[in-house]
């Protein structure tokens, strides 16, 4: 019963969408404290580089995560002086960011005489529950196959939401993003909680981009993100900036982006290049629908890419 097509398929879709469900629930923060982040991509790019690189040196991927964990927040942190610090333009720096981490991330897979795109997967996180609960019918290979990460990722998804809804500190967070100078007259350093917060986007990108590399393919390629970045900032609209919304909009997503996966189970041939298209179209089109039926709720934060100067308030 667990052999069927369709729970392979979700457990397939779930491993697929892990990193969008790690780097868009980042986004989330950082966007809740009004900082319009377009750079994910580049994060993702360096934490997936950087990952492969400590991994294939230590032979650990705990040590390859943490590494990548601090590669996206650093170049995070490069958008948030930018954007909170000298008040630039935040969607202009956040491409900037893309590109940066394109280049970057490619120059140092191919630096030296061992260079990573050459080398082969030293380390990878194994699945938490062999046997047992993973052979559960129907649930084991849904719910209790997958590695830690995946679960990192629920509780993740679980905290941000508690935190940005449950807490007083998520009370300010909103605050914030909402309207920063009533923020800043109640006391809460402005500044100080959008550098946190996109901080801590970048650091959860980059191990979103750092699960690419070690778990999904377990080799590093230029540019092998391919768009995963783009689509978790879109995936932030259609979630309607909910962490635990994201879950869902990330394994729908993981599930289009495994059709290749499936329709090899059904023995169906399909252009790979069509498959490639789909998470796209399909993001796209959930775009469309969501805006369409916009009734208002769950919207943007109001001072969502918008500079504050304290000296106008």
């Amino acid at each position: 019963m667990n052999d069927t097509i369709l729970i392979q398929s979700i457990a397939v879709a779930i491993v697929a969408g892990t990193p969008l469900v790690l780097a868009g629930t980042g986004e989330i923060l950082a966007q809740r404290s009004g900082v319009l982040n377009l750079g994910v991509e580049g994060m993702m790019l360096m934490g997936a580089v950087t990952g492969f690189w400590a991994t294939t040196e230590t032979a650990s991927p705990w040590a390859g995560l943490a590494l990548a964990m601090a590669a996206g927040a650093l170049t995070a942190m490069i958008h948030g002086v930018l954007a909170i610090g000298l008040r630039a333009n935040q969607i202009v720096c956040g491409i900037g960011l893309v590109i940066l981490g394109t280049g970057a991330s490619r120059f140092i897979g191919d630096l030296g005489d061992d260079p990573v795109a050459l080398r082969p997967g030293r380390g990878t996180f194994d699945p938490l529950l062999e046997g047992g609960l993973a052979d559960l019918a129907l649930v084991g290979p849904i719910l209790f196959s997958h590695d830690a990460i995946v679960y990192l990722s629920w509780g993740f998804a679980a905290a941000a939401s508690a935190y940005t809804f449950r807490t007083r500190r998520g009370m300010e967070l909103r605050a914030v993003g909402n309207n920063p100078a009533a923020a800043d007259s109640a006391g809460i350093n402005v500044a100080r909680t959008r550098f946190l917060h996109v901080a801590i986007g970048g650091g959860a990108a980059g191990a979103g981009g750092a699960y690419m590399t070690l778990a999904l393919f377990n080799s590093w390629s230029a540019g092998i993100t391919a768009g995963a970045g783009w689509l978790a900032v879109v995936l932030v609209i259609f979630a309607s900036w909910r962490p635990w919304r994201m879950l869902v909009a990330a394994y729908t997503l993981g599930a289009v982006s495994s059709l290749g996966f499936t329709f090899q189970l059904l023995g169906v041939g399909v252009p790979r290049e069509l498959l490639s298209m789909l998470p796209f179209i399909a993001t796209l089109l959930v775009l469309v629908v969501t805006s369409a039926a916009d009734s208002g709720r769950g919207s943007a934060p109001s001072a969502l890419a918008a500079p504050y100067f304290r000296e106008r308030r």
